[in-house]
């Protein structure tokens, strides 16, 4: 911008929307981010009496019946 009128010609650096951009995986900001991020780590949790278990890999806490009271589980 020669003139600072908008006039000048298409740039190709930063600010000019042509880049990537965005936030990788590395930053905490992946699809599923934070507590929603379940993952192979975790427990379930009962939430009428409490009983914690550690959650199993491809089997969601709400599958899961608490060994106590029957309820079924969350996802702490």
């Amino acid at each position: 911008m020669p003139r600072g009128d908008g006039t000048g010609p298409a740039g190709k650096g930063p600010g000019t929307g042509r880049g990537r951009g965005g936030r990788g995986q590395g930053t905490g900001m992946g699809r599923m981010g934070g507590a929603q991020a379940g993952g192979a780590l975790g427990v379930c949790i009962c939430p009428n009496c409490g009983q914690r278990q550690p959650h199993e890999r491809g089997i969601p806490c709400y599958q899961k019946q608490c060994p106590n009271c029957g309820t079924a589980m969350i996802r702490e």
